[in-house]
């Protein structure tokens, strides 16, 4: 029997498994709802994305071992009796505790962050979320007097309410800004820090090994690897060694590079130290991380808009860079991660003239997601070389366009992954391994070498960014 990787994303959920051609397959799919209750807010059912899950894992058939992946910093509130959820999810895109987090910033509160988690302060983990539904939501605040208070990501929801174990692996742990990153356990400083009483927090665990078994209409299926969407797809990329290195390109862009053994701080970076993974019985590994807040959404933005209809008007570009002309996008549309970590920026175009038509406006979309990709590469690379050429995927990593600028700006090998199922490949890796199953996977991904070297636009696009920063109509001025 095949083992199973349940891929719960941020748009959907999918079962996924390796075919007889050593190539991932997915056997399931089903989307789910998004909710933006007020500006700035993002939200999910969890009773939807539970109902995902488990028709997935029907839909699978007989499986021997299951492996999940999760959002990362999206999380809720259940009660530890029912297992009934008693918030939304609160999806990592949002930030409605924005206010929180700046007043925590004034009070200096980010030197602790930055020293026991390896975070800066923002709106983006889960902390302040926590603390938010439990001094927002009322039947919250009455289970936790009760004792019955469950807080966590999305992970642990789906443990508890499948498996029946209260459970957070590292990875998805480090992500929170609750836990000590040096020794992988919850910080009492930080939970005081942000209100989140750790009482209510799961126990953390390595990424493999037993999370319980999940009953299915085939029997009883062991759970044996548990973990983070963004590390998940960096084992899928197959980095193994310290300066391997991918972006995956899909709603944001999250670029990571493994540095083994070593925690990197890098605060002056805006870079974040994060655990990549841990197998049962061994050290972690770690990682430093990279995020961007929009890629695809601004793509998907920019259509909304009415500036490109199809995809393949974006996929037909030719000729010289916008940004070659002065026409430059950037892509703040939910702020700036990092290496800037200003959820105030704003998006912007510059350098827009009458002859600026609306596919220039869409392709300096396109040309702006690269260049913050640039950024954060930039910024690692000062710290530890990125070793062999970088590894990319998702949906935007599909554009010959895209694909050409980024290889132009980095002046450096691209390699567009051969599957798009990376994230539930590596879920499906570290599953099989921790159920005895190893799978062999060969990927031969299609190399793009740099041909007009254009690492000299970044200054251009570094500009933007500052005036984006700097905009007299941002947030809070």
């Amino acid at each position: 029997m095949s083992v199973l990787a349940l891929d719960q994303g941020t748009t959907s959920t999918r079962a996924v498994v390796m075919d007889d051609g050593g190539q991932p397959r997915i056997l399931a799919a089903r989307e789910h709802r998004q909710f933006y209750p007020r500006a700035g807010w993002v939200e999910h059912d969890p009773e939807e994305l539970i109902a995902s899950l488990r028709h997935c894992i029907e839909a699978a058939g007989a499986c021997s071992a299951i492996g999940i992946d999760n959002q990362g910093e999206s999380c809720l509130a259940w009660d530890s009796e029912s297992k009934k959820a008693v918030s939304p999810v609160i999806v990592w895109q949002d930030n409605r505790t924005q206010e929180r987090i700046d007043w925590l910033e004034a009070e200096g509160a980010e030197s602790v962050t930055l020293e026991r988690a390896g975070l800066p302060l923002d709106s983006y983990f889960s902390a302040s979320k926590l603390a938010w539904i439990l001094e927002n939501i009322p039947e919250a605040r009455s289970l936790h007097q009760q004792g019955r208070l469950r807080l966590g990501t999305t992970d642990a929801f789906f443990l508890d309410r499948l498996t029946g174990r209260f459970v957070t692996d590292i990875t998805t742990a480090s992500r929170t800004s609750l836990m000590n990153l040096t020794t992988g356990t919850w910080d009492e400083e930080l939970c005081r820090l942000f209100g989140v009483p750790m009482d209510c927090l799961p126990r953390i665990v390595p990424t493999t090994g037993d999370f319980g078994v999940i009953e299915t209409e085939q029997g009883a299926v062991p759970v044996t690897a548990s973990i983070v969407d963004q590390q998940a797809a960096l084992y899928g990329h197959g980095c193994r060694q310290a300066g391997h290195a991918k972006v995956t390109f899909g709603t944001g862009a999250f670029a990571l590079m493994v540095t083994g053994s070593e925690i990197f701080r890098a605060p002056e970076e805006g870079l974040l130290p994060t655990v990549a993974w841990q197998k049962a019985g061994e050290a972690p590994v770690y990682a430093l991380d990279g995020g961007i807040y929009c890629a695809s959404a601004a793509v998907n933005w920019a259509r909304d808009l009415g500036l490109f209809r199809t995809v393949e008007e974006l996929n037909a570009f030719e000729g010289p860079p916008v940004l070659e002309s002065g026409v430059v996008f950037v892509p703040a549309l939910a702020g700036l991660a990092c290496p800037h970590w200003d959820r105030g920026a704003r998006g912007l175009w510059a350098g827009l003239s009458l002859e600026t038509s609306g596919l220039d406006m869409a392709r300096a979309v396109l040309e702006g997601v690269a260049c913050r990709a640039g950024e954060v590469l930039g910024a690692m690379q000062a710290r530890l070389a990125i070793s062999d050429a970088l590894s990319i995927d998702g949906g935007m990593a599909k554009n010959p366009c895209f694909r050409q600028f980024l290889a132009d700006l980095l002046e450096r090998d691209i390699v567009q992954a051969a599957s798009t199922e990376l994230t539930a490949l590596g879920t499906l890796q570290l599953a099989a391994e921790a159920a005895g199953q190893p799978v062999s996977y060969q990927s031969v991904g299609s190399v793009i070498g740099p041909t007009a070297p254009r690492a000299y636009l970044m200054e251009r696009f570094r500009q933007a960014v500052a005036f984006s920063q700097a905009w007299p109509g941002r947030a809070g001025a």
